[in-house]
């Protein structure tokens, strides 16, 4: 039932550190706050990222584009570090974490663990972003440049992007 939700917006989500590095595909973020900056992340504790950021306390939130899409489909796929080396991405320092950002992603949100709760069968991480990077065009006048392809993830192997036109009510 929760698929009546969908289309949601995919993220990349990075954990670990050294060779624990890992990359999971979420569909289930979100902002909680504005000040301070909070996202909300709800991740299964089958996951191995789920241990990485209960053990070190960070994660780092990647927003991919289309051309990342064979990237976000290894990283929901399959487990663990060894689908790095399947991987095009580029692991870079982060700003204001250990937790490295990914080179090739639209946007990084660098975030500390402030709070985690148990629902149901995923635990919901509370992170305080304490840092970013951006490619520089990607967000022209506070909006989302739509050229860069966001990805939304529709269905189980369906992905989509948004057309590159923005609507308001009149």
């Amino acid at each position: 039932m929760y698929r009546l939700m969908y289309p949601m917006r995919t993220y990349l989500i990075v954990s670990g550190r050294g060779e624990e590095v890992d990359v999971m595909a979420a569909d289930w973020v979100t902002v909680l706050s504005h000040r301070p900056f909070l996202i909300g992340v709800a991740i299964s504790p089958k996951r191995y990222t789920h241990g990485l950021v209960k053990r070190y306390g960070e994660f780092v939130v990647s927003v991919p584009g289309l051309d990342m899409l064979r990237d976000v489909w290894i990283a929901g796929t399959k487990s663990g570090p060894s689908k790095l080396r399947e991987m095009n991405v580029t692991l870079v320092p982060s700003k204001a974490v250990s937790t490295p950002s990914i080179k090739e992603a639209i946007a990084n949100l660098e975030c500390r663990v402030v709070d985690k709760r148990t629902y149901g069968d995923h635990t919901l991480f509370v992170g305080e972003v304490v840092g970013y990077s951006h490619k520089k065009d990607a967000f022209e006048n506070d909006r989302p440049n739509l050229r860069y392809k966001f990805l939304a993830h529709a269905s189980w192997a369906d992905f989509l992007t948004f057309e590159e036109r923005f609507y308001r009510p009149e």
